[in-house]
């Protein structure tokens, strides 16, 4: 088990990778919410939809073999 598959990108998965960009730009939108004083009351909602889908694409991302080629999203050309 390859605890660099949680935090380097390289070898994340596309659902790890949507999920960390999904929770940086709701972390942003948050800060602008706060400084705008504005509250929704199920914005941290977001948070957890987000851990979840990181969740998911890690057990996927775990369960996928370096060698199979299915299981990963980034082409090199």
């Amino acid at each position: 088990m390859k605890a660099s598959k949680l935090y380097n990108f390289r070898e994340m998965n596309s659902y790890q990778f949507i999920a960390v960009v999904g929770l940086i730009m709701t972390l942003a939108a948050h800060v602008i919410l706060l400084l705008t004083n504005k509250h929704i009351a199920s914005y941290n909602a977001l948070y957890a939809c987000w851990l979840g889908v990181f969740i998911v694409g890690a057990i996927i991302n775990y369960n996928t073999k370096p060698d199979d080629q299915h299981g990963h999203h980034h082409h090199h050309h």
